[in-house]
């Protein structure tokens, strides 16, 4: 992606770039290489101002998609861009959220003037994403304090040194200015995000007392070691400030100096900014409950239903989608007991699943040893499947992809694994990260499918392809639609066994198992939102029906307490995408190619699952006439 100031140029000169692609357009269709009759002027007329609406289109995109990335700095660093924003943090203000609304309606109003009929069909397609996502902004203005601002999975406390370790490269003096610049700005964040917290508890939504220990652990966390303490250990953001810094091709005494400076913003401005949220962390804790669904909110109910519409893409009721996983637990139960048979398994599926959580030979051991294992295996089984890949995709990305552990910091309140996007600059790999701190959450039977979701064929195939599309507006290939995103991921866990994947039985019970899983959150999200289960009912649920070892399903239970209806996406979208595969097999017959499905899936970006039907079901019918 070219930088800020050239996007604007390219913006400015804009018309004259519209009047070239027209002249050339005419010059191809005045020319004729086979006996069919030159377009008449009236069809040439048509063809123009059919061609002037696409590009008029395009420039509405790329100023709205601009104009969304000129008002945030953070994605702007997540993107690998730097501008005279490079130093500073997002507006968390109500002021900031309110012009953001205002924006977006707008962004609906111009969009409504544009002729939908005079686009072709990949511009129609993006209409459509456009409209889709934008009203969703819109539709969700209505519930923005019903988040929690700090959280166990994604609150604050973590994204700040997260943030900062991850994201903010240092390939300079002046980013390195800009670095320290974001830790003095850690102040004025810190008492936004406090503000925020106070409002979300003025509209009843306060997170309950389990969070707390944790989130105040966390941020304990940051401000501890060097420069804070006495202690040998450096702090996480001072380390890796110091580890950028001493990576630059500078004088000693120009490293001396930028540490210094660092040094003194972590001490007088981030640490008493901490203790300041961490002071409001505390009082919140007081008045928590142990309430946990969001059916405890004012309009709770309709809040969750809108959460799954939104996750899911789908109309489906709550009750509707925990059906969906009864069902489906009861499917995946029934193949597991297939699997006991194959390894002469003795006992039944309860018995079964606690001799997986117990028996030494499916961990490795929680040492530093175990952990490079465990990288080192996940990286080998994502390069092998790299070698598969023609057999079954026809566009592939370009962008690089690692495996690193989660860091020190923040590993006991992440997540078990997610996937990093790489910028798009290059100058970041797409990234798997596995959460390695207890290695019994870990199990290396499910290492297979774990890999396949968050790398290769899962994850970084879908988004790094997304965002190295041609021809697709720069909003498309950043979209992010969570039925499409995790069921795809999802779907990849799958399909590594019609490939002859999974060679181990216990590999392949990994594989139902991750599946369960996903088929048990239908249960357990609806259960807790919808159905006023408590946490704890949810984890006893979880500990009967699956495997997973106990600390693993309390960490997810507690991830679902706090972002309501996103764990239902996962088997909505691997659901349909299946249901698509399978229906356009029934039609298509000798002329299905798996190859050619996945790139139809892939080559236009995340969409909704509704609009994915139709996507399949026009290629269907293509596929259909040119045969």
């Amino acid at each position: 992606m070219p930088d800020v100031s050239t996007l604007r140029r390219l913006l400015l000169v804009g018309t004259s770039a519209i009047a070239l692609s027209l002249g050339a357009a005419a010059c191809d269709q005045g020319t004729t290489t086979n006996d069919r009759a030159a377009p008449s002027e009236t069809t040439q007329g048509a063809e123009v101002a059919k061609q002037s609406e696409s590009e008029r289109l395009h420039a509405f995109f790329d100023a709205a998609y601009q104009e969304t990335i000129d008002r945030s700095p953070m994605r702007q660093a997540y993107l690998g861009i730097k501008t005279e924003d490079y130093g500073r943090w997002d507006d968390l203000s109500q002021e900031h959220a309110e012009e953001d609304h205002r924006i977006n309606q707008r962004y609906l109003a111009e969009l409504a003037e544009f002729d939908y009929d005079a686009l072709n069909a990949a511009d129609q397609l993006s209409y459509r994403l456009f409209k889709a996502q934008t009203q969703r902004a819109v539709d969700g203005y209505k519930w923005r304090h019903y988040s929690y601002p700090v959280n166990q999975m994604f609150g604050w406390q973590s994204s700040i040194p997260s943030f900062l370790i991850n994201i903010h490269r240092i390939t300079s003096v002046s980013d390195a200015e800009h670095y320290i610049s974001r830790l003095n700005g850690v102040g004025e964040l810190a008492d936004e995000i406090i503000t925020r917290m106070k409002a979300s508890e003025k509209a009843g939504v306060v997170p309950p007392q389990f969070v707390f220990p944790r989130v105040i652990e966390a941020s304990q966390n940051v401000i501890s070691g060097a420069p804070f303490d006495e202690s040998d250990a450096k702090s996480p953001i001072y380390e890796d400030f110091n580890n950028k810094i001493n990576a630059l091709d500078v004088t000693d005494e120009e490293k001396e100096q930028l540490l210094s400076r660092a040094n003194d913003a972590l001490v007088k401005v981030v640490a008493p900014a901490y203790e300041r949220m961490i002071a409001e962390m505390e009082r919140q804790q007081k008045i928590a409950t142990t309430d946990d669904g969001a059916w405890k909110f004012p309009d709770g109910g309709a809040y969750y239903e809108a959460q799954l519409k939104n996750y899911t893409t789908t109309d489906l009721t709550p009750q509707e989608v925990h059906q969906i996983g009864l069902d489906n637990v009861a499917r995946i139960h029934e193949e597991m007991r297939e699997i006991m048979k194959t390894v002469n398994f003795d006992g039944d599926l309860a018995a079964f699943f606690e001799y997986m959580r117990a028996d030494d030979q499916f961990y490795y051991d929680n040492t530093d040893e175990g952990r490079e294992r465990y990288l080192a295996e996940a990286t080998h089984l994502i390069d092998v499947m790299r070698t598969r890949l023609p057999e079954v995709f026809g566009i592939f990305p370009k962008a690089d992809m690692v495996v690193k552990k989660v860091e020190a910091f923040r590993e006991r309140s992440a997540g078990k694994a997610f996937y990093q996007t790489p910028a798009l600059d290059g100058s970041r790999p797409g990234t798997y990260y596995a959460n390695l701190y207890n290695m019994r959450d870990m199990p290396t039977y499910q290492m297979e499918a774990l890999a396949y979701h968050e790398g290769i064929p899962g994850h970084h195939m879908q988004l790094a392809i997304a965002q190295e599309l041609d021809d697709v507006p720069m909003f498309q290939k950043m979209s992010r639609f969570t039925a499409y995103t995790e069921g795809w991921g999802l779907y990849t866990e799958f399909l590594p066994k019609e490939m002859g994947f999974y060679e181990d039985p216990y590999s392949d019970f990994g594989r139902l198992a991750m599946e369960l899983w996903r088929a048990c959150r239908l249960v357990v999200d609806t259960g807790m939102h919808s159905k006023k289960w408590t946490r704890e009912q949810a984890i006893d649920y979880l500990k009967e029906n699956t495997p997973n070892s106990e600390g693993d399903i309390i960490k997810s239970i507690e991830r679902y307490i706090v972002m309501p209806g996103q764990a239902t996406a996962y088997m909505i979208g691997k659901e349909k995408i299946l249901e698509l595969r399978e229906a356009a097999k029934a039609k298509l017959g000798n002329s299905f190619s798996l190859s050619d499905y996945h790139d139809e899936v892939l080559k236009d970006g995340p969409v909704p699952l509704d609009i994915l039907e139709e996507k399949i079901d026009a290629w269907v019918e293509r596929v259909q006439q040119a045969g």
